[in-house]
This record gives C-alpha cells, structure tokens and sequence, in this order.
C-alpha cells in the first residue's frame, strides 16, 4: 500500500553506528538479537508493514556485503520491495544524506533506526497513515512515565517540565521528501530527523508509539530484546497434541 499511485514511500535505514554503548565487536545493527541481526528485523518490519515501497540501507563501507547477504540469506529478494544497502557515513545525519542521494524517487522518506529492531509492522503503518492525510512531518512517541528534571551544569535543578505535555520519541520518523532535504541543506547539527525539520519552523505531527519500538542502546536492552523474540518464539510454536 502507498499513499496514493503517484506517491513512493522509501524507508532509510541507518546501520553504520558502531555501538560503542553496547560493547559488541560489530556494528551495532549486525549484532543479533533471538539469532538474527537487529538489521534483519528492522527490515522485516518494514516489509511486513505493506505501506513501504523500497527500502535503502546506509552501512559501513566495510559491512556493505556482508548486509547484501544477510537481507540475501532471508529471501528479501524475492520480496516485491527493492532492498538496497548503500555506504553510511561517521555520524548519523551523514548516513542519511547518503540514503537520501540514494532516494531520489522518493515523495515521502521513512528514517528507522535499525537498533528499534522490534517495531511493529502497525505502527509504522501509523506513521504513514498519518503522512497521507496531510501531515509532512510525523513521529511516533510514548507518554513519559518518570519525572524530567532540567539540569544545569553544576548539577542543580533549573525546572520541572510538566510531564503530561512530554513524548518520548521513537522511529520510523515520516517526512514529506522535499520538506527533509531542505532541512538537511541547512547542515544543522540535532538529535533527531524532526529536530531538523523543527528547526526550519516546519511543524511535526505525534502518532501514538509501541512499547516494543524500543531502541536497543545498552546491554540490558539486548538482554529485554531477545527475550521477547525468546517468548514470540515460544508463543507461535503450535502445540503438540497426540
């Protein structure tokens, strides 16, 4: 499904960070998570959401094949959705310039991050969904559960932002392709793809998050990651009966 017969939706997957916080040898998007790359689950999310039309992958120049196998290995190929898996850059916003070049059939660009390995199919649906009533700029976020102290540098506390009117925010981040470029012209330093596109004035729409849309950052979310993959396992195992 796309927006519309004229519309391409093309999903950017950054996979060049080195997961520094982590502790892995490898990349952080080739560690795996119940047996398979956090990279491979991205993609299968994306896949299985029906609303993506291609999907570019930004890894590190010395990963590029060994991407192409995996995605290869899991009969990506034999998907109607075009996987392709190009050179990413040092920092983040330097991958997605380079998913961008590569994205130029693009009207509306995704950016998932490849360590939200187990986001559902719906809420990227959701993301979409939302693009295609009119907003340009969407993301998912999650109400704050704990209180949010603002700090300044010697430690003390300036405010108390009011948590109600706080989103923890997720990824896929959902842009109208010519609003991301121009914000991405600008080469402004953020945190985020929205942050980016806030910082032209332009105004971003919040869809409702997941829960399992957690990013894999540190050793214990690695350890959460694949025990829900563990139970989903176990859960989709028919039972035996004789």
């Amino acid at each position: 499904m796309t927006l519309d017969s004229t519309r391409r939706v093309v999903a950017l997957v950054p996979a060049a960070g080195r997961g520094v916080r982590l502790g892995a040898s490898a990349p952080k998007a080739f560690v795996p998570v119940g047996g398979s790359p956090m990279l491979v689950h991205a993609v299968d999310g994306l896949i299985a959401s029906g609303v993506v039309d291609r999907i570019v992958i930004m890894a590190p120049i010395e990963m590029i094949d060994a991407a192409r196998e995996l995605l290869a290995a899991r009969a990506h190929a034999a998907s109607s959705i075009p996987v392709d898996v190009v050179a990413g850059g040092a920092e983040r916003t330097d991958s997605v310039r380079a998913g961008l070049a590569a994205a130029a059939d693009a009207t509306h660009i995704l950016v998932h991050d490849a360590a939200r390995a187990l986001t559902p199919p719906s809420l990227i649906a959701r993301v979409v969904d939302a693009l295609s009533t009119g907003h340009r700029a969407v993301v998912p976020g999650l109400p704050v559960a704990d209180t949010i102290k603002a700090v300044d540098a010697a430690g003390d506390v300036t405010g108390t932002p009011d948590r109600s009117e706080l989103r923890a925010i997720q990824t896929p981040q959902g842009f109208d392709a010519a609003l991301l470029r121009e914000a991405y012209a600008l080469g402004l330093p953020a945190t985020d793809d929205a942050g980016l596109v806030e910082a032209i004035g332009a105004s971003v729409h919040v869809v409702p998050g997941d829960a399992m849309a957690f990013k894999i950052t540190g050793p214990l979310d690695l350890r959460l990651a694949n025990t829900l993959v563990a139970d989903m396992t176990v859960g989709s195992t028919p039972a035996v009966t004789g």
